[in-house]
């Protein structure tokens, strides 16, 4: 169409937009390896720690669809270019944190910026690229994902051993520069507004179902726990009650009563993010204590997985171009099947060659699934619908994270309570991580059936 830009101008939106989408996957995959030197700083236990990455994660499940409907209908850029600048300025504030309470809420304040982005960064690219390559525009985002993950555990070991962990906060500030500058790149045609009226029940009850069924779940082992997962289900029949009325819902009901395509996927997207994310936290607590690594060599053989995930992740979203992204992405989830299943083996004797097999095979099996199966939401949805979708698949991601950690918090908690992983409890912890990927190895087996449900039907919509 006439208001598309020239190559180059595309190719330009593309990497500051993939520049963005680095920024948190890269500070979380580093503060994971610096989680064992910020408990010794602020003498906190292994479920406080846990927090550190699970209060960014709640904020932003609570604010993913907000910021995608107001991407929809008050410019997809503004709200884009308002998260970065929200999560560098928060960055930067925590390198001076003196506690680890403010430290939290500045991680809750960084998902809030995060859930900007990324609710808009899928959206922004779907409509800068038509279907015939949008796969591949996907998959390169997506790997920007995957680069995070594997800069970050390098990284973040190396800036700890030898500056500290708040210089970890110091590269992400770094990072949003170029995006901050460059934001006048950005053609005004990408920034539509339409003139919607903003959800406001929708925005409440969402948040309250999702605080509830996140502090539900990390206290599951109690009544107060089941309680409030109780309520959190109680309120979600409400929500989705008053979202069927609504003329502009927050939450894309409709897509998901008669889009199974949508539906599915993202079941799928909330499965394997529930089973993998918690991953890196658990490996990094295994090799650092059970296995002896300083932070710098951990990060170092974590490096492994995600750099499996940048090689593969374009070639999977091209693929997807041209096959079906339901069987790749099915394919995707068997794979990471089987490394997790390998996990829940672990022992302090497990020699190392093994350690690094799975993590190439988990890398392969979640390149095969990300950008496939992002490819096959997006494609499955009209235009004035790309704001949702994009936070749709973003907020299965984050709540799909949250699940993942509130697991692992829930295990910890029965098996080894609130004691400080010391050598004493060592065997505690290795039967709490067996636990874990046990339970994550048979949520992967659910998510093939899943995602294969959506086969033979056609997933892409008119623009």
């Amino acid at each position: 169409m006439d208001t598309d830009p020239p190559a180059y101008s595309r190719t330009l939106i593309l990497a500051l937009v993939t520049v963005a989408t680095f920024l948190n996957p890269f500070t979380g995959s580093a503060v994971n390896l610096a989680l064992p030197t910020i408990g010794q700083e602020f003498v906190v236990d292994a479920a406080t720690l846990a927090w550190i990455s699970s209060a960014y994660l709640l904020s932003s499940v609570l604010f993913l669809l907000p910021a995608g409907r107001l991407g929809d209908s008050r410019g997809r850029i503004s709200v884009f270019k308002i998260g970065t600048v929200v999560y560098a300025a928060a960055s930067l504030l925590t390198m001076f944190t003196p506690s680890i309470a403010s430290l939290l809420a500045l991680r809750f304040v960084q998902g809030i910026g995060g859930a900007m982005i990324y609710a808009n960064s899928v959206a922004i690219i779907t409509q800068l690229y038509p279907p015939g390559e949008r796969g591949y525009a996907i998959g390169m985002n997506v790997t920007a994902v995957y680069a995070g993950l594997s800069l970050g555990p390098f990284l973040g070991g190396v800036l700890t051993h030898f500056f500290g962990w708040r210089s970890i906060f110091l590269v992400s500030v770094l990072l949003a520069v170029p995006v901050l500058g460059y934001f006048r790149k950005f053609p005004a045609f990408l920034d539509e507004k339409r003139e919607e009226q903003f959800d406001i029940p929708g925005v409440a009850l969402s948040s309250l179902v999702l605080f509830f069924f996140f502090i539900g779940l990390t206290s599951a082992a109690s009544p107060t726990g089941i309680l409030l997962l109780a309520v959190a289900v109680l309120l979600g029949i409400v929500f989705y009650s008053v979202e069927k009325k609504q003329d502009s819902p927050l939450f894309p009901v409709t897509l998901l009563e008669k889009n199974r395509v949508f539906a599915f996927s993202n079941l799928a997207a909330l499965i394997n993010y529930s089973a993998t994310f918690a991953v890196a936290f658990l490996l990094s607590l295994y090799l650092q204590y059970v296995r002896g690594y300083d932070p710098a060599a951990a990060g170092s053989l974590l490096l492994i997985q995600p750099i499996v995930q940048v090689c593969i992740s374009p070639l999977a979203g091209r693929l997807s171009d041209r096959v079906s992204a339901v069987h790749v992405a099915s394919a995707g989830l068997a794979v990471s099947a089987v490394s997790l299943f390998g996990f829940s083996l672990l022992s302090p004797e497990t020699p190392v060659a093994v350690i690094v097999s799975l993590l190439i095979v988990l890398g392969a099996g979640l390149a095969l699934f990300s950008s496939p199966n992002t490819n096959a939401i997006m494609s499955s949805v009209e235009s004035r619908h790309y704001g949702s979708a994009s936070a749709m698949v973003a907020t299965m991601r984050a709540l799909g994270m949250l699940v993942s950690m509130g697991m692992v918090m829930v295990v910890f908690t029965v098996s080894m309570g609130t004691t400080a992983i010391t050598p004493p409890v060592y065997h505690l912890f290795l039967e709490s991580m067996e636990i874990v990927f046990g339970i994550f190895f048979v949520l992967t087996l659910l998510g093939i059936v899943f995602s294969l449900v959506r086969r033979g039907v056609r997933t892409t919509q008119p623009p």
